[in-house]
């Protein structure tokens, strides 16, 4: 097994057709298939092989396409980097996952350690591209199907982050089901702004969109401009983004016009607020499908069937995947009785990289224990709740961040929200409410406690509300309450 293979099953009849699209620029099929080659022979004549690590920090760009997939062609593990490490970030994944060598590009450059930190950092590659047509690349590499692929690091709530193993198994089951499921076809345009060192934009987008033969419309980062504009260049035809990008783009008037080309809409990595969901129904006449996941779960684990798409629900779960929900005793719950989300199947990680004592707890019995709190309903749809380390407790009630993060944004004026809890002397902990107002509004604060107070019970009001320009944001748009939590 080789997750190359599945890519350049497509080439031979898609040859012409276009991979990626970038910047103006077309990558057809074949040219994707000699470019993967010749950077696959430099990378082996440099000493990569089977089994080695290899650093990608990369922005979104073709090259990380291709040096992704010469690594999967060589049986090396890539070892996907958040374009946002400082020094002491990359430093300390590039040491923990053991990397051999790093591909970067020169505005990242400045970020990476000298060799003489990281011992087994042996080679960096700059600007890999063309190396030229006379080059053969060796064979491709036949693998176990729990070989490693990928490692990528979750960013957690604390502590430094980890890597999730992906085997070839992990990643080839993960992007067929997601393709399959999402009704992704040979003549869609995917946009894909969502960074490729993070699963989501890794399997989901970029290895599901090639695997079916479609086109990928590739973006380095989200901005409203570039994705309307890149919707109406390209013709895209299916939008994949996660709740902040679906607020901003309801916040610009020229969206509902733009989107003409879109037939599908699609929101994971957080919980998408029910009213943004109806807002952008009533815009667009799409329903977002949500789909639930993890890094650990390569990413997919359910999805909102499109045949039976029903509000707030994350869905059933995918091909060959198992869910449940278990209390903090790993005893089963029945329908309707909240707990810990648990997962099994195919696309479950293989562990964390170099910690087994973690690994052992996050994977017991096979069950890959989440973190997340929901629910499942009498038809067999899950449903988000919260974080089990979002929640809140004031004075001894529960309050989950998501529900009151509902009713603020039904808050007139409000454009974005996201509740933490905060000590407090009395109880313990208080919950705690930043909005962002929309564009030409003002927030009373008076005002928004009175709408709360209108449809919350009294323990869940925020006993702070701070007015803000802005949340503060991960690389995929994901709001980072562990920093709203120092403020």
């Amino acid at each position: 097994m080789n997750i190359w293979r599945d890519v350049a099953a497509v080439v031979g009849p898609r040859r012409d057709h276009a991979a990626i699209r970038f910047e103006g620029a077309t990558i057809t099929y074949g040219d994707l298939a000699r470019r993967v080659e010749r950077q696959a022979a430099f990378l082996a004549s440099r000493g990569i092989d089977a089994g080695q690590r290899v650093g990608l920090f990369l922005p979104n760009t073709p090259e990380f396409v291709v040096s992704y997939y010469a690594l999967m062609r060589l049986g090396a593990v890539a070892v996907a980097i958040n374009v946002m490490c400082k020094a002491d970030e990359l430093r300390h994944i590039v040491h923990d996952a053991g990397a051999r060598a790093l591909i970067t590009a020169s505005e990242l450059l400045p970020n990476v350690p000298p060799s003489a930190e990281v011992p087994a950092l042996r080679d960096v590659f700059l600007g890999l591209g063309e190396v030229g047509p006379e080059v053969t690349a060796p064979p491709v590499v036949d693998l176990p199907r729990d070989a490693p692929a990928a490692i990528l690091y979750t960013s957690g709530t604390t502590g430094k982050p980890k890597g999730a193993v992906l085997s070839h198994a992990n990643v080839v089951s993960n992007a067929h089901s997601a393709r399959r499921v999402a009704g992704m076809r040979p003549d869609d345009v995917v946009l894909c702004f969502l960074p490729l060192f993070h699963c989501f934009g890794q399997n989901f987008l970029l290895n599901a969109t090639l695997f079916g033969g479609a086109t990928l419309a590739l973006e380095r980062r989200f901005s409203v401009d570039q994705v309307l504009g890149c919707v109406e260049r390209e013709k895209v035809s299916m939008l994949f983004a996660v709740p902040t990008a679906y607020v901003a783009l309801l916040g610009d008037p020229r969206t509902r016009g733009a989107l003409a080309s879109v037939r599908y809409a699609f929101s994971a990595a957080a919980i998408l607020p029910g009213h943004v969901e109806g807002a952008w129904h009533a815009a667009t006449g799409l329903h977002v499908h949500e789909g639930y996941g993890l890094t650990e779960t390569s990413p997919f684990a359910s999805y909102n069937h499109a045949w039976r798409w029903k509000a707030g629900s994350v869905g059933a779960p995918i091909d060959n995947v198992e869910m449940c929900v278990q209390d903090p005793k790993g005893r089963l719950l029945a329908d309707g009785e909240t707990g810990e989300l648990c997962i099994r199947g195919p696309n479950v990680m293989l562990g964390y990289w170099g910690r087994p004592e973690e690994t052992a707890v996050a994977i017991q019995d096979g069950w890959f224990h989440s973190g997340d709190i929901g629910y499942r309903d009498a038809d067999g749809d899950y449903f988000i709740v919260d974080r089990v380390k979002d929640m809140i407790n004031a004075a001894g009630f529960k309050v989950w961040p998501r529900e009151v993060e509902e009713v603020l944004f039904t808050c007139p004026g409000v454009h974005e929200a996201a509740v933490v809890g905060v000590p407090d002397d009395y109880a313990g902990e208080v919950v705690k409410a930043f909005l962002v107002p929309k564009a030409g509004a003002s927030l009373d604060v008076a005002a928004v406690l009175a709408h709360c107070h209108a449809h919350l019970s009294t323990y869940k009001v925020p006993k702070h509300v701070v007015i803000v320009a802005s949340l503060p944001k991960g690389a995929t748009g994901k709001i980072l309450k562990r920093e709203l939590r120092t403020r």
